[in-house]
């Protein structure tokens, strides 16, 4: 055999490997933690009620590192603030998603933290908050948030029966964070842990950008493999 067909040859035979996997079957999220949330809700439930905060996280982070990281995110629609309804899959960018509720009280330092995030980032990644509660809340700290900021609105009697919704509430909680890649590839969950109480600004703007410049660091990552 000539030497270049040998090569192409040996080529195939390494790279159709790779293809297969890449192009095999998506997990979505729904069906992935479909399987395995009844179980984490069980013990999750056990922990906080003896108060045991560290093994609570640690089911969650093996819930994420084992069930819900590499699946991908199911295409759902919920209201723009206006109204106006949108699908997930309208994002074409990255998307950084934070779930979040008009109860949370959010540290001193926290969206000036974020505002700063988007204004520096908006171009390549879709920044997304996903909103429970009273529209009045949220409406009021809609001012203070970044006006490149998409804001997401989940009306409970429109969403009672979609199960995706239903998760992110319930069983993952809030405020919480999503990291999608650009083909909705969820990369990471984190939760976002208030920090204390009369915290002073400096160290609360810090401490927030840091984190969130950790997930820009994931997605961008993530954007210049593709």
């Amino acid at each position: 055999m000539p030497m270049g067909k040998l090569l192409l040859t040996l080529f195939l035979l390494a790279y159709l490997p790779t293809l297969s996997q890449s192009t095999g079957p998506k997990t979505y999220f729904s069906e992935s933690i479909g399987q395995n949330i009844r179980k984490y809700r069980i013990k999750a439930k056990k922990a906080y009620i003896r108060k045991d905060e560290e093994r609570a996280q640690f089911l969650f982070d093996s819930l994420v590192e084992n069930v819900v990281k590499g699946s991908y995110l199911d295409n759902f629609r919920v209201s723009k603030f206006s109204g106006r309804r949108i699908e997930m899959y309208d994002f074409e960018k990255p998307i950084y998603l934070i779930t979040y509720a008009s109860w949370c009280t959010p540290g001193i330092g926290e969206i000036p933290a974020l505002n700063d995030i988007v204004d520096a980032y908006h171009n390549e990644i879709d920044f997304v908050m996903l909103f429970w509660g009273s529209k009045k809340k949220i409406r009021k700290m809609k001012h203070e948030l970044n006006n490149k900021i998409t804001i997401l609105y989940v009306d409970e009697k429109q969403n009672r029966s979609d199960f995706i919704i239903r998760v992110m509430k319930h069983s993952l909680g809030f405020p919480t964070s999503f990291f999608i890649d650009k083909d909705k590839k969820i990369l990471d969950v984190r939760r976002n842990f208030f920090h204390p109480y009369g915290e002073d600004y400096s160290t609360s703007y810090n401490n927030n950008y840091q984190t969130y410049t950790s997930g820009i660091s994931l997605l961008k990552a993530a954007l210049e493999e593709k």
